[in-house]
């Protein structure tokens, strides 16, 4: 088996199924952002274990040998085959599970006989909005996995003894900007086969995940709303403006269930992630009024002509999608006619409060501005201003990191 970075902020969340027979673990996200190695990673750890090789059953349906696997019937025989004489629990593992139609009666099968332990990839979350939702509610649990994320990046450059400046992290976080977070990009040397690889990596997705859609019905519409999103990521979004806009500059009526429909689209491959806006007093989510962001920087970086970097809803969409790969629940809160950028809530019901700038310290005005809408929380959980500078300017106990430092560290909120 080649050789792996291991992701431990997936993988520990995964242990403690490895051994569950009842419940069918399915791991989803973008193409290429590492989900069959997560599940080679899985394999290698149970083996490891003391688990027999044999009762790893490993099929991936898109490598040769089982590419023709098209139906349920055949991937049973396929199933069957590499089973037969294998005692005790057998750790069954399928990528890419949604290039056989029909496959969930089939796991649901397997699941039954409560001698398999079952690991699934799909590219999207299309397969878990379909038949597999309906047949096995309850019985799945979806781990879904992101792109690197900063911390990542570095550690996964150090697996490889890749060229690193330790004693410059924001170069380093300069590049994982442009660069984006698919794990195949920092293997790559130079930077033009970087930009050609991540524009492969984009346009397989849209032609796999998006163009195949028969719920997009005018494909011009659906590719100007994609535009539209992925270069005003980070932004207050009103989906009635946005009809608005479209109807006027179309010459013809757009209805917002047809702009939701199509954001719903881009979200279930994974392109964007909707973030809604909460409104601290009424203790109300507002509606129509989300910000979205990049499942990868890269979606923007690798797509757009115009390389300079907008650092406001750059830094948001990367604490964003850091925030979200240790699994806090984030919305934007509104306080008022103030804004917090983000509000955090772990597993647990805690809350922490965070502004995210490029600095705090040019002037009085930006300062008050980053601080004045946390100073307005009344409650005592953790508050942060997350910004690039190095000279740190914490008040009234609000906490004052810099970003690469935060993130590198792999930090908690």
């Amino acid at each position: 088996m080649a050789k792996l970075y291991k992701r431990e902020k997936y993988l520990s969340r995964i242990r403690g199924f490895y051994h569950a027979t009842d419940i069918i673990k399915v791991i989803t996200g973008l193409r290429r952002c590492g989900k069959s190695s997560i599940m080679k990673l899985i394999a290698k750890e149970l083996i490891k274990s003391g688990v027999q090789k044999e009762n790893v059953i490993f099929i991936s349906l898109q490598e040769k040998g089982y590419k023709r696997i098209k139906t349920p019937e055949k991937l049973e025989v396929a199933i069957d085959k590499l089973s037969k004489g294998v005692k005790g629990v057998k750790y069954l593992f399928i990528d890419e599970i949604q290039k056989v139609k029909g496959f969930e009666e089939t796991l649901e099968a397997y699941r039954e006989e409560e001698n398999y332990s079952i690991f699934i990839t799909g590219s999207n979350s299309y397969l878990l909005s379909g038949e597999l939702a309906t047949y096995l509610t309850g019985r799945y649990i979806e781990f879904e996995i992101s792109t690197l994320t900063f911390d990542e990046y570095i550690e996964m450059k150090k697996y490889f003894a890749l060229p690193i400046q330790e004693d410059n992290l924001a170069l380093e976080f300069e590049k994982y900007i442009k660069e984006g977070g698919f794990p195949r990009t920092v293997l790559i040397d130079n930077n033009e086969d970087k930009q050609t690889y991540v524009r492969s990596v984009i346009k397989e997705i849209y032609d796999k995940d998006i163009k195949k859609n028969k719920k997009i019905r005018n494909r011009e519409l659906f590719n100007t709303i994609q535009t539209y999103i992925i270069n005003n990521f980070g932004s207050k979004t009103s989906i009635g403006s946005l009809c608005e806009y479209l109807s006027k500059t179309r010459g013809e009526p757009v209805k917002k269930d047809t702009v939701y429909r199509y954001l719903d689209i881009l979200e279930n491959a994974k392109i964007i992630s909707k973030c809604k806006r909460f409104d601290m007093k009424s203790k109300k989510s507002i509606n129509g009024q989300e910000k979205y962001f990049l499942g990868d920087l890269s979606f923007y970086f690798a797509t757009n002509v115009d390389a300079r970097i907008n650092y406001g809803p750059v830094l948001e969409n990367i604490v964003y999608n850091y925030a979200k790969s240790k699994r806090y629940q984030i919305s934007v809160g509104q306080i008022g006619n103030l804004e917090v950028d983000f509000i955090l809530r772990d597993m647990f019901y805690k809350y922490s409060y965070v502004q995210v700038a490029y600095t705090i310290i040019a002037s009085e005005e930006t300062e008050d501005r980053e601080y004045k809408p946390l100073e307005h929380i009344k409650d005592n959980y953790p508050k942060y201003v997350l910004t690039l500078d190095y000279l740190m300017q914490s008040r009234n106990g609000i906490l004052h990191k810099n970003i690469v430092r935060f993130i590198s560290e792999n930090s908690d909120f």
